[in-house]
């Protein structure tokens, strides 16, 4: 029965570009018609239950089948696969065809609701999920220089992702309008890069906060070697025990971070920001953001990514903030910085695979390559893309025209 619903299925999903399959009982079908840019992919079933799989839960049911090596890419690879899929169904004609069953969509979105409490211990658990799984993984994806796990901003003449990160800090730090000596809260420092760059090149004292043990640590050993641990201190807290503190910071940033605090405690965050930030501070929130109206998390991020994440529409991040006074003074959208930045990441992965599967296993490398390769089909032709808002308390805390970010 699975195996008809599965042929409907990838006949309605695959009109351009070629997709064939060769099921486990040994016959085969090809979908699809050659198209100029468009992938041609090669799959083989090596059981009978992966089409049943994959119609019940598209995304889950294919990425279990492929980490598992029930799924196997004979032509291709799984960045070409999954960007098939996307390119016959752009979120702007609708974006429908890998959506699971009407049944699997409830029960998504009941454990949805439930995880998305988010509490301080829920937080540091599902930071250690994905954080604290190995610095060494990082290592060989993520720019040398900078080690930013973020979208970059691949600026006219940018061709490296080492300068599109480079140019991405320098951006955010136009929008902060520092001064020499300001105080600079950063939350989810990460491994230090933000913190490390506006330290060297803007003179402010930097107070970055993560709850990602593996990170803090090496943030504070990189901190030590780029010469600046007189201004910048990494301390292992939640962003909520800064707020307690009374501290108040003439900047805050966050990059990367808006995304794990749940749709449950935007209200929360930004209250914690409204109370640290001075009177007349900037603030630059840096996230990836969700074009249209708001959503859940699909349970493959959930279940092997980001267990508690959530990518908001910017209709919620607003809302949540104009509650306590922040003016969103600019917002820009950055529509396919984030793709381009990925696809960097997938293609060093692919370059140091053999590291990754002695670090981890065959297993772990095939999940994090469809992870990679549908983070940034999404971004291409999906409903992702990165939000940088400015906010501030006071009207009078900036230029009155944005000149101030081009010089």
């Amino acid at each position: 029965m699975s195996k008809p619903l599965l042929d409907r299925f990838l006949a309605r999903a695959v009109k351009k570009g070629r997709l064939g399959v060769v099921f486990a009982d040994g016959s085969a079908s090809t979908y699809g018609q050659a198209a100029e840019g468009f992938p041609e992919i090669v799959l083989r079933f090596t059981d009978a239950a992966v089409p049943r799989d994959i119609v019940l839960d598209p995304r889950l049911g294919a990425a279990e089948a492929f980490m598992d090596g029930r799924l196997l890419i004979e032509e291709g690879d799984v960045m070409g696969l999954v960007s098939l899929l996307r390119m016959n169904d752009p979120w702007e004609r609708g974006n429908n065809n890998l959506r699971p069953g009407r049944l699997k969509r409830l029960v998504n979105r009941a454990s949805f609701a439930a995880e998305q409490i988010n509490n301080r211990v829920g937080s540091k658990k599902n930071v250690a999920h994905h954080y604290d799984i190995g610095n060494d993984l990082y290592a060989l994806m993520l720019d040398a220089e900078h080690w930013q796990y973020s979208c970059a901003y691949w600026a006219d003449g940018v061709t490296t992702l080492a300068e599109a990160q480079f140019a991405k800090l320098s951006h955010i730090a136009k929008k902060l309008h520092l001064a020499p000596g300001q105080e600079v809260l950063d939350i989810g420092c990460g491994w230090g890069g933000m913190a490390i760059h506006l330290a060297r090149h803007h003179d402010v004292r930097v107070t970055g906060i993560t709850l990602s043990e593996e990170q803090a640590a090496l943030a504070r050993q990189r901190v030590r070697e780029a010469g600046v641990a007189d201004k910048v201190t990494i301390l292992l807290e939640d962003y909520r025990d800064t707020a307690a503190s009374g501290r108040r910071f003439d900047r805050i940033v966050s990059v990367g971070m808006f995304e794990h605090v749940g749709r449950a405690q935007f209200e929360t965050f930004f209250e914690a920001c409204a109370r640290m930030l001075a009177d007349d501070g900037v603030m630059l929130l840096h996230t990836i953001g969700r074009f249209g109206s708001p959503g859940t998390t699909d349970a493959f991020t959930r279940k092997y990514i980001f267990p508690g994440g959530y990518i908001p529409a910017l209709s919620e991040t607003l809302a949540a903030s104009e509650k306590f006074r922040l003016i969103a003074a600019d917002v820009e959208t950055l529509r396919l910085h984030y793709a381009k930045t990925i696809r960097a990441w997938y293609a060093n992965c692919m370059a140091h695979r053999d590291e990754i599967v002695a670090l981890y296993d065959e297993r772990f490398f095939r999940m994090w390559t469809f992870y990679l390769a549908g983070a940034a089909t999404v971004f291409e032709h999906g409903s992702m893309g990165n939000y940088q808002i400015q906010y501030i308390r006071n009207r009078h805390a900036l230029p009155v025209t944005r000149d101030y970010l081009y010089r």
